[in-house]
């Protein structure tokens, strides 16, 4: 995914009403973008503390909100994408190119497929017969600045009943012959490993932990983030 422009390097000020934030730009103008993430932001946006942070530009001066909020600099020095509306189209690129050794692209790739009451944002194969379906998730919880640089990086940021529903229809995909993957989009550069966030929400590593004991597959990839590009760059492993 290349930017051209590449991303304006801002200051973030806040970040309020879940989707708005407040950033100052190098001339010390102060303006408000859209911050397109529905999460908690946990260790993200750091309290207190002006962050460095990426912006996009849409070009649409009708637009309420004409820049969007894309990665912040986090603890210890690194970079977090909070865009999660980024993250599918990052994994479909990859998908698409080939660069994703377990999913190949030579059946199709289709996005938005639906399985019985859920909908899936990927899925391999033909659109009415799928044999894979994809389940991707942004994962950007890293270590605060008062913890240990450690590289584990969690999922999820706050309680989420709408990943518990998609681990409990993953294993129903499972259980109807077809294949299912979770696809953890780690976009935080500090990234070692990946693990369940027990901690947040319990009921969410419960679910992942059964889930692949009945068969779903989960991939973990980490993004590369500049001003210029952000790109899966390559496997981690998961923590379970």
């Amino acid at each position: 995914m290349k930017f051209d422009p590449p991303l304006e390097a801002v200051t973030l000020l806040r970040r309020y009403k879940r989707f708005l934030a407040d950033v100052r730009r190098a001339d010390g103008s102060e303006m408000t973008v859209h911050c397109p993430n529905t999460g908690s932001m946990k260790n993200c946006v750091l309290p207190g503390v002006e962050q460095l942070a990426l912006i996009s530009d849409s070009g649409n001066s009708k637009r309420k909100y004409r820049h969007t909020l894309e990665a912040l600099q986090v603890a210890h020095g690194h970079w977090a994408g909070v865009n999660t509306s980024r993250t599918n189209a990052l994994v479909e690129e990859a998908v698409r190119a080939g660069r994703i050794p377990e999913l190949s692209p030579l059946t199709g790739v289709e996005r938005e497929v639906t399985f019985g009451d859920s909908r899936f944002d990927l899925a391999l194969g033909e659109r009415k017969q799928p044999h894979t379906f994809i389940e991707v998730k942004n994962v950007t919880l890293g270590p605060g600045p008062d913890d240990p640089d450690d590289g584990i990086i969690a999922f999820p940021d706050s309680v989420t009943e709408r990943g518990q529903k998609h681990l409990l229809t993953l294993m129903q995909v499972v259980a109807q012959g077809h294949r299912a993957v979770l696809f953890f989009c780690v976009q935080h550069t500090g990234a070692v490993v990946a693990r369940p966030a027990d901690e947040v929400d319990g009921r969410y590593g419960e679910l992942l932990r059964m889930a692949i004991s009945r068969g779903v597959e989960v991939l973990v990839w980490r993004v590369s983030l500049s001003a210029e590009t952000f790109i899966l760059e390559h496997s981690l492993p998961l923590q379970v």
